[in-house]
């Protein structure tokens, strides 16, 4: 097994809401590179509540797949709130799903400033005909594989809560 124990869990708990209400589910992932989607359809039967997932690792992709503006990435950086709101509601766009979650930060061990540190994360989710938020983490410099994992756990979480 991938994942432990506790993550199939909670990817289990969200995929069994998704199921009740009638939702479908897109992931566009950055620093995950796919994980979310990975963790989520390591679950036999997630396709009845999996859509599809983009990894945007690039800025090129997150422009040519999710529409990001070339603008904000140039302005606000790709780690920012405003590209994470962005990667959702794009990914909702791209899809057939009623509820995205969007993920861009600085894994680590280098990329980080001292304005945008390694470890600091933001987590988007959109509801089709919806509202978007975005939540900021600041991980601390954890050690990549700790970063993206502790992400894709907070990434359940907002995801539980927005269904």
């Amino acid at each position: 097994m991938i994942f432990s124990s506790a993550l199939i869990a909670q990817a289990n708990m969200l995929l069994d809401k998704a199921r009740t209400k009638g939702r479908r589910i897109v992931t566009a992932e950055s620093c995950t590179g796919g994980l979310i989607a990975g963790l989520l359809t390591e679950i036999p039967g997630s396709s009845d509540a999996v859509e599809r997932g983009f990894v945007v690792y690039a800025n090129r992709a997150k422009e040519e797949m999710l529409d990001v503006p070339h603008d904000m990435l140039a302005s606000c950086g790709a780690v920012s709130k405003e590209v994470a709101l962005a990667m959702a509601t794009g990914a909702l766009a791209h899809s057939q799903a009623d509820i995205s979650v969007a993920v861009t930060g600085i894994a680590g061990p280098s990329g980080g400033t001292a304005q945008k540190p390694v470890g600091l994360v933001y987590i988007a989710s959109a509801l089709k005909g919806g509202s978007g938020c975005c939540e900021e983490h600041r991980f601390g410099d954890i050690g990549r594989e700790n970063v993206r994992l502790a992400t894709v756990e907070s990434a359940l979480h907002l995801m539980i809560g927005r269904l």
